[in-house]
């Protein structure tokens, strides 16, 4: 039997979620979902035949698995309207940025099972990324339930919480710096000769086929750039204002500096 999986709050990466879930075979019957807005509500059931709410209490009561969707200003807000139905043999999952399981084992009834979990946006398209750490009374089997959930969504990893501060600044974060090189890789396009279109897809393709090589090669980057580069070619030349601009460097300081908005979270 088909364990049950409530989700509080409908939002994007609890869709996200939810129909990673369901394309691996679950059944829409074993799912609830709540949210405040009717209308995401009803598009919700339409479209992926769950039952949906507006109240959290109904969530827990009919769950045995519950997930916490919700932006981290919401959560007390959130936990005062279900806490009461709580209890330790449900297993909580967070995915509230910067809120540990310390600090929701503090909410929630003593012994809580708690794990939280870091995804990224590109698990909207299955190509996330998601760091999974479980609280003090998580148990493996926990964790491993946790994985299977997330697993739809690409790939998850289980680390020490004390991480996750780095994975937000890395992974959480990362999408946003991704897409900034990007567009200044097309933008670069554009002011080279090429139309704005075909510049954005030719960036796109480039990242994309690039990550694609480093991860099924096992190669090192430092090799990749090697191998690109050759004696008074094009990217040696190119590198140059790369290097003389500290564009290392400066992508390091921004992953540390996200790092340590998360820890001030």
């Amino acid at each position: 039997m088909q364990q049950r999986i409530g989700f509080i709050g409908g939002g994007a990466m609890g869709e996200a979620i939810l129909k990673g879930l369901l394309v691996e075979g679950r059944e829409p019957r074993t799912f609830w979902v709540s949210d405040l807005q009717k209308e995401r509500r009803d598009f919700l059931e339409r479209k992926y035949q769950v039952t949906t709410t507006a109240e959290n209490k109904d969530v827990v009561e009919n769950s045995d698995i519950i997930i916490f969707a919700v932006k981290p200003q919401n959560l007390k807000e959130v936990v005062d309207s279900c806490v009461s139905v709580c209890n330790n043999k449900k297993l909580l999952i967070s995915i509230l940025a910067g809120i540990t399981t310390e600090e929701l084992e503090r909410l929630f009834p003593a012994g809580s099972r708690i794990v939280r979990a870091m995804p990224n946006t590109p698990a909207l398209v299955g190509a996330g990324t998601t760091v999974l750490a479980g609280g003090k009374h998580a148990t493996e089997i926990d964790l491993q339930l946790a994985l299977e959930i997330f697993r739809g969504l690409g790939s998850v990893s289980i680390l020490p919480e004390k991480m996750l501060n780095a994975v937000t600044g890395l992974s959480g974060s990362g999408p946003a710096f991704v897409a900034l090189f990007i567009e200044a890789l097309a933008d670069g396009g554009v002011m080279a000769g090429l139309p704005r279109k075909i510049a954005m897809k030719l960036a796109i393709d480039t990242v994309e086929g690039t990550a694609k090589l480093l991860r099924e090669t096992g190669m090192h980057p430092a090799e990749l750039k090697d191998k690109v580069t050759s004696p008074e070619g094009t990217t040696i030349y190119g590198m140059l204002p790369l290097e003389k601009n500290g564009v290392r460097g400066t992508i390091v300081e921004t992953v540390l500096a996200a790092t340590k908005r998360a820890e001030e979270m």
